[in-house]
């Protein structure tokens, strides 16, 4: 499957909002959000008017699809499935995006950024219920155990990310056993629990689909 190959940090300017694709670099004075960099072009400014409807929406649906470092027919795959889930789609689509293998494996700290952890996904270094899942995008379900296999335990990339277990903690759907490298997926996140996307509209995305 074809991925942005591109500068990361350039997307966090068009869109104007950090989106954590790198990690420890957007925490620091190096980020050109931190440095109020505009948007990228050879004059954003004479880009600048007023946003349609369409073009607030599809704005939203942009900022969330890559934050989560997903291509739009993937993304659209899981509105789908949100859409035919019982309760509030936008709700929905944003549990189902926090099931992702990759996205846990961010947010139980065994890497620094979704991109870090899928490429540690890929590569075979995480264990579901035991056995070896490799697939990003694969969801996992409540009371599911992710754990990093044993021969992987000592890279350097895991250890440094579970640092920042000390400083942030972990997300109330998950626990984390850092000196095993284990942890369970407890229940699928209400959406209020989800305080790093308190900004985020998800509504306008189900809108934009819903045309």
């Amino acid at each position: 499957m074809a991925r942005y190959a591109g500068p990361v940090c350039r997307l966090c300017r068009t869109e104007q909002k950090k989106l954590f694709l790198k990690g420890d670099r957007c925490k620091s004075d190096k980020c050109p959000i931190n440095k109020k960099r505009g948007a990228p072009g050879k004059d954003p400014k004479a880009r600048v008017g007023k946003r349609t409807e369409y073009g607030i929406q599809l704005r939203e649906k942009q900022k969330i699809k890559r934050m989560y470092n997903m291509l739009e027919k993937q993304f659209h795959l899981f509105f789908e499935r949100a859409q035919h889930m019982s309760g509030i789609t936008g709700d929905n689509l944003i549990a189902l995006l926090e099931s992702r293998l990759d996205n846990v494996v961010y947010r139980m700290r065994f890497a620094t950024s979704r991109a870090q952890a899928r490429q540690i996904v890929s590569h075979g270094h995480i264990l579901v219920n035991g056995k070896r899942v490799d697939i990003p995008s694969y969801s996992v379900r409540p009371g599911d155990v992710i754990e990093v296999k044993e021969s992987s335990k000592k890279m350097v990339c895991i250890l440094d990310a579970l640092n920042e277990v000390s400083k942030s903690g972990i997300m109330p759907w998950l626990t984390v056993d850092v000196d095993a490298q284990k942890g369970t997926f407890t229940a699928y996140p209400r959406r209020e629990e989800v305080t790093d996307l308190a900004d985020v509209k998800e509504q306008l995305v189900v809108e934009h689909y819903s045309k």
